[in-house]
């Protein structure tokens, strides 16, 4: 009997072990990884090779920013734009010119200025523009494969393919109009894959954070570059390289890039920022400016000297609401610019200055070893002993972590040490303490808990409280009080909490009704979910039920609060249906019962998309098909959600039937 306990015992520490890790190295190491990028890898003393802390200066930025569109106004035809590329074509003569931007659709208003445009992309033999691939297939499969033809046999590049894998990430590209097809003789890919690596791409990141770059496209057998790739070939003279499972071989510049997993994913070294660029950057309105004066006469604003054997990327940096902000999130900062992510992976082939990932196996290996060494330290040594060798085990893997980061290897941060730790936490753990704690148990779990269910949840199953959880499909509700900062501007501290309290009153009766759970309220906000730990496998239906009802509940509240003299407050909500990872997020000693991954995300957005709509109530897409039946809508459809690679229909709730 001994023995059974023995061996059940030893499965469910095994079995904890490897859901930390898991948990660790996808939810915990990212963070670990951006902080080492940005505060290690981008801090590089005087002995280094490149002497680089910021971006190389053989690349330049040349953004359409703020600068420019308070002198050329928004959206603009595409004309004006020749005033930039006439200005690289006629003066400035850079070795590579990198347009970082797509274009999908005619003007088909301004026609003629759109053939001014592309005549003048004609002119040039040392432009590369984007393309972008898609994940999702043809709409229409025969005219993409007539296209995709067209496409390879113009654009795919001089590569010996040795690939052995005939698996590929995508299934489609983004047509370009004949006219622009014509004129475009360099293409590269723009696309990004946001993710976490190290020795391969996660399947289970939800950060939305760009570390990566993909050099190489194997679409349907046919060898593409990014668009860092192409200026470096096109640098160099468009040399034939050859793609191999592991790695890029360009044998005439003895340049290998190891690969990772799908078509040559690799990590990026970012480089430290100034103003917000990592490598030098001017306004296109500047270059504009020189170009009218160079062609008067006058002194230009930028010396077309300065772009003599330079690569150029032009790109653009607007904030949100013009349709030109390209920014993404990155390791070194929010909010980074595409054309300086496009220019960092430029400068990475182009120094050879690439990270060295460690294998995978090799980072369980050093994981297995540390935890080993952590049990017989505890098993040898007195408590005070064993927790000092173990926690100066732990400080010198940071050391030997951040040293690796420093030159240029990547190895896992976290997990080790969260492992060693756990592996301390399980040796000192024996009958007597899990015996005799069941009622700090239980004052802690409440304590760590807001919602009523959760806390009922939590006692059932307080021998597992712990961090941790599971995919599961819930429904995610959002919603906000609209011009509550204006508001609140205008009102006693007092007076907003008055209007706060009771609104929250009204909406949590409402909430409960439904069998959703309130997960947060934050500020003016109110975060539901529907689904989980109450099972509902109605939780969509009944999602959209509540968030009705609580517009309902707005109006009657309006009316009181207009008879004692408050102002006037409207709601927007936002709901969406999908997998999350529900359970608890946080620490050992302070945990938040939650849900997280990109349906929370969307359900945000859409909530925030009401302003933009001026609706009160919006619906994903998978939300409406379970509650069609329910509801009275108005699509709205192909709306651009940030974070997504393509458009979608959301829905405006006019009505629903409810209980």
């Amino acid at each position: 009997m001994n023995k059974i306990k023995f061996a059940f015992l030893s499965i469910i520490v095994v079995f904890v072990l490897i859901f930390v890790y898991f948990l660790s190295y996808n939810f915990v190491e990212p963070g670990a990884y951006d902080y080492m990028t940005k505060h290690v890898l981008t801090e590089r003393l005087p002995f280094d090779k490149y002497k680089q802390i910021y971006g190389s200066g053989d690349i330049i930025l040349v953004m359409i920013d703020d600068k420019t569109v308070e002198k050329y106004r928004w959206p603009w035809k595409r004309e004006v734009n020749c005033k930039i590329f006439n200005y690289f074509l006629e003066y400035a003569h850079p070795k590579v010119l990198v347009h970082d931007s797509i274009i999908s659709t005619l003007d088909k208003e301004n026609p003629e200025s759109d053939k001014k445009f592309f005549d003048t992309l004609k002119k040039f033999d040392n432009l590369i523009t984007g393309f972008m691939p898609n994940i999702r297939g043809w709409e229409n499969p025969k005219a993409g494969e007539d296209y995709e033809k067209k496409f390879a046999k113009k654009y795919k590049i001089n590569a010996v393919n040795k690939m052995t894998s005939d698996s590929y990430l995508y299934s489609s590209l983004m047509p370009f109009p004949k006219p622009y097809a014509n004129a475009v003789k360099y293409t590269g890919s723009v696309s990004m894959l946001p993710g976490f690596i190290n020795g391969n791409l996660a399947s289970y990141s939800i950060d939305e954070i760009y570390r990566t770059h993909e050099y190489i496209l194997n679409y349907k057998g046919d060898i593409y570059p990014s668009i860092a790739m192409q200026a470096f070939l096109l640098a160099n003279g468009n040399p034939q390289i050859t793609v191999t499972d592991s790695e890029i071989i360009l044998p005439a510049f003895s340049v290998k890039q190891k690969k990772t997993l799908w078509q040559t994913i690799v990590p990026m070294r970012f480089y430290k920022l100034y103003q917000g660029y990592s490598h030098p950057k001017i306004s296109a309105v500047d270059i504009m400016d020189s170009y009218d004066n160079l062609h008067a006469g006058k002194k230009p604003v930028i010396a077309p000297e300065i772009f003599k054997d330079k690569i150029v990327v032009i790109g653009a940096n607007v904030p949100a609401g013009t349709g030109l902000n390209d920014n993404k999130n990155t390791p070194v900062t929010i909010n980074h610019p595409g054309a300086d992510i496009q220019a960092t992976a430029i400068d990475n082939i182009m120094h050879n200055d690439f990270l060295t990932t460690t294998p995978h196996f090799i980072n369980i290996l050093i994981t297995l070893i540390g935890m080993l060494f952590v049990y017989a330290v505890i098993r040898i040594y007195n408590l005070y002993k064993s927790i000092a060798l173990s926690l100066l085990l732990i400080l010198c893997y940071f050391f030997i972590a951040a040293a690796c980061f420093y030159f240029k290897i990547v190895i896992n941060v976290i997990t080790p040490p969260v492992m060693f730790a756990i592996t301390m936490i399980l040796a000192y753990i024996h009958k007597f303490v899990l015996e005799n704690r069941s009622k700090e148990k239980v004052k802690s779990a409440m304590g760590k808990y807001m919602s009523e269910d959760v806390m009922k949840r939590v006692i059932m199953n307080i021998d597992n409280l712990g961090l941790g959880g599971k995919k599961s499909v819930v429904t995610v509700l959002f919603a906000d009080i609209r011009g509550f900062t204006s508001m609140s501007e205008t009102m006693s501290a007092q007076q907003v909490s008055e209007i706060l309290n009771e609104y929250f009153t009204e909406m949590e009766p409402i909430i409960t009704k439904y069998n959703g759970i309130i997960n947060k309220f934050i500020g003016d906000a109110v975060m539901a979910i529907f689904g989980e730990p109450i099972q509902d496998k109605n939780h969509p239906a009944n999602a959209v039920k509540c968030g009705y009802e609580m517009l309902l509940k707005v109006k009657e509240l309006q009316k009181k609060w207009a008879q004692e003299g408050k102002p006037k407050i409207e709601i927007g909500i936002g709901i969406n249906t999908g997998e999350v990872f529900v359970g608890n997020i946080g620490s050992v000693n302070r945990m938040e019962y939650t849900v997280i991954g990109d349906t929370v995300n969307l359900a945000s957005r859409l909530e925030s998309y009401n302003k933009i709509y001026k609706t009160k109530m919006l619906i994903s897409s998978s939300t409406y098909e379970e509650t069609k039946g329910i509801v009275d809508v108005i699509r709205i459809s192909d709306v651009e959600i940030r974070g997504k690679s393509h458009k979608m229909d959301i829905y405006e709730v006019l009505k629903a039937q409810i209980d």
